[in-house]
C-alpha cells in the first residue's frame, strides 16, 4: 500500500512540473535581432537534422508553419497532427518545418540522429526538421530572434510545440500557443489565407 501511495505521489509531482512548465515557465529573455524589421524569414540559413545546409531560401514563396518540437514531451504526439496539415496544404504551396530542441526540461533526445529515427520510426514524419538548437534565450538561433524581435517577448515559445505561421512574402503572420493544436480550425484558417497571397515575384 505504501509503495502504491510513492507511486502515486510522484506520478502527481510530475503532472504539477509539467503543468507549472508550461503555465509558468519565463524562460530567460531571447535577445533581439539588429535590423529584424527589415528581415524576412528567407534570409536565414539552418542546418537540417541530416547535417546539411539548409537555407530558407528553398521555402521562398511558400508558407511556413515554424515549429519547436521535443521528443519526449506531453505534447509530442502534435507530430501527428503537423503531419496532418503538411500533407493536407503541401500542394498548395506549403510546409511545417520543426527545430527540435531540449530548451524546455530537457526534453529531446541528445543527438540529431536519435532526433531523426523517433520521428521517422515513431510518427513517419515527411517534412523538413532542422537539427537541434537553442529556441529561446541568448543562445536562440537568428530566425527565433527575427519573430522575437518582430512578434514581441509575449510570443516567444515558452514550452515545447509553440508555432510561428510565416506568409509567402516570410513575414510572420501569427503565432500559436503550445495547447493550440496543429489541425485546430484556428490554425487551419490561417494556414488557408495565407495561401490565398499571391507568391511574390522577383
Amino acid at each position: 500500500m505504501k509503495t502504491i501511495w510513492m507511486l502515486s505521489a510522484a506520478a502527481a509531482l510530475v503532472a504539477m512540473v509539467g503543468a507549472v512548465g508550461y503555465t509558468q515557465m519565463k524562460p530567460a529573455a531571447t535577445p533581439p535581432l539588429a535590423n529584424a524589421a527589415n528581415m524576412r524569414a528567407w534570409d536565414f540559413k539552418l542546418v537540417a537534422i541530416d547535417g546539411a545546409p539548409m537555407p530558407l531560401t528553398r521555402f521562398k514563396g511558400e508558407v511556413v508553419l515554424l515549429v519547436n518540437s521535443a521528443s519526449k514531451c506531453g505534447y509530442t504526439p502534435q507530430y501527428d497532427g503537423l503531419q496532418k496539415v503538411h500533407v493536407a496544404y503541401q500542394p498548395k504551396g506549403f510546409t511545417v518545418l520543426a527545430v527540435p530542441s531540449g530548451d524546455f526540461l530537457g526534453q529531446e533526445f541528445g543527438s540529431n540522429k536519435e532526433i531523426s529515427t523517433f520521428c521517422q520510426t515513431k510518427f513517419g514524419i515527411k517534412f523538413p526538421m532542422a537539427e537541434k538548437s537553442h529556441v529561446v534565450g541568448p543562445k536562440a538561433i537568428p530566425i527565433y530572434r527575427w519573430a522575437a524581435a518582430n512578434l514581441g517577448a509575449d510570443n516567444t515559445p515558452r514550452w515545447n510545440f509553440h508555432k510561428y505561421l510565416i506568409g509567402r512574402d516570410g513575414r510572420l503572420i501569427a503565432a500559436f500557443g503550445t495547447k493550440i493544436e496543429p489541425t485546430d480550425p484556428t490554425v487551419r484558417s490561417a494556414i488557408e489565407s495565407a495561401l490565398k497571397a499571391p507568391v511574390p515575384q522577383g
